[in-house]
């Protein structure tokens, strides 16, 4: 089965352009000799705007609605058994990412939609988009329950259509703590940690607020946000929400307590400031985050998580993988923080829970899960065309018992 898949790319620096390439790398086994490839999308009118492998045989200039249609026609062509799409608002063109109605409107060939966001309160034209796509859809992945829920209740989707496979994480080897602290240089300290592209919604004030305090019981404690400026942050306001976060730290006096590492870094660097850091933190600000692949990457790892109770956190963090703290309270955060960090034996419980959850979210299994799906909506499409095409029935004639007509269905 030869699988296209509609994604944002690398070297592009975007969470789902590493979802997409992790994800084909964990179907591959399962679906040998594919010759599968990424329909990329950029972000400027710049084809060239990045240096792709072999694997993207089109490029999608966001803005562009002419290339969606000549994107479907280079699919059509190419013996595309199934397309994979990652939706997410702002990667594709016109508002809402109504261009990509453009695309499915014209695929000839069936095709899977994974809704990275899915919102709780659409505005009409988001309604509208996500209800058209997912109509045309043969098949619908989301990644937590939560999803699953808005997509039945909200926008009426039959459930049959949608299935809940987990966002995916490496297959994590487990690393020496003492060795990788001493690697990144912070042997000796209590050390904090957030990933991901930077914006405002992320709360990352809320973990500054809390340090002065934390500091009481730690005065040895570090907290390292590591990620670069969003693009489309950077593109509008600059680095002024990371440098409002240095002003903030510097009121209260804990800016020898915080580290800014701006890289986009790889998953093994990732693994180790995971394995590294004594608590990870999502502080994000919105209830309404129905998927984190930071955060499943921090469970993943085996990280002792403390987070904002958004949808996806009070999934992954039941059954005492986590501790969760409310929206913006800072104040909580800090006794959460210095509880753990004086309780060692609750921390390696912690730490022992979320790895062995961890293990059901590792890519090969996630990548068989992908695999089973596609080869059902292909045996499930051959069959409704064998169907369409022609019903035999028996002509009610007694001269000639044997004829038959054809007819459409």
């Amino acid at each position: 089965m030869k699988v296209a898949y509609i994604s944002t790319c690398q070297p592009r620096e975007c969470g789902l352009a590493t979802f997409n390439k992790n994800l084909i790398q964990a179907i591959e086994p399962h679906m040998p000799m594919s010759d599968s490839f990424i329909v990329a999308l950029n972000d400027s009118d710049d084809k060239r705007q990045y240096q792709y492998d072999h694997t993207v045989k089109y490029v999608i200039r966001q803005e562009r609605i002419a290339d969606y249609l000549s994107a479907a026609a280079f699919i059509n062509r190419n013996g595309v058994g199934i397309c994979c799409i990652q939706h997410e608002f702002g990667v594709f063109g016109g508002r809402s990412s109504k261009y990509l109605l453009t695309l499915t409107k014209a695929l000839k060939v069936p095709y899977t939609i994974i809704f990275h966001t899915v919102l709780k309160s659409p505005d009409t034209m988001q309604m509208t988009i996500m209800k058209t796509l997912a109509y045309g859809a043969s098949s619908i992945v989301v990644m937590s329950e939560k999803a699953v829920q808005l997509l039945r209740d909200i926008y009426h989707i039959l459930p049959s259509k949608i299935k809940c496979i987990p966002h995916g994480v490496p297959d994590f080897e487990i690393l020496d703590l003492q060795a990788k602290k001493h690697a990144l240089d912070f042997p000796f300290r209590k050390t904090l940690l957030t990933f991901g592209l930077i914006s405002p919604n992320k709360g990352l004030e809320t973990v500054i607020r809390a340090l002065p305090t934390i500091r009481e019981q730690h005065p040895d404690i570090q907290y390292i946000i590591l990620g670069k400026t969003h693009p489309g942050i950077k593109k509008v306001f600059g680095e002024g929400y990371r440098e409002s976060l240095q002003y903030l730290a510097k009121t209260l006096g804990v800016e020898r307590h915080l580290l800014f590492i701006s890289a986009f870094v790889s998953e093994e660097d990732l693994h180790a400031y995971l394995t590294a850091c004594d608590i990870y933190i999502t502080p994000y600000l919105n209830e309404e985050q129905i998927t984190s692949g930071t955060l499943s990457y921090a469970i993943g790892a085996g990280a002792v998580v403390v987070s904002t109770p958004y949808w996806h956190a009070c999934e992954l963090l039941k059954e005492n993988r986590g501790r969760l703290f409310g929206f913006d309270d800072y104040l909580q955060l800090s006794v959460i923080v210095n509880n753990l960090l004086n309780r060692p034996a609750e921390i390696e419980v912690l730490k022992q829970n979320a790895y062995v959850y961890g293990l059901s979210l590792r890519w090969p299994k996630i990548g068989k899960q992908y695999a089973q799906l596609f080869k059902a909506v292909l045996t499930e499409t051959k069959t409704r065309v064998i169907a369409s095409k022609s019903i035999v029935t028996e002509a009610p004639t007694s001269t000639n018992p044997s004829s038959f007509s054809l007819r459409p269905s």
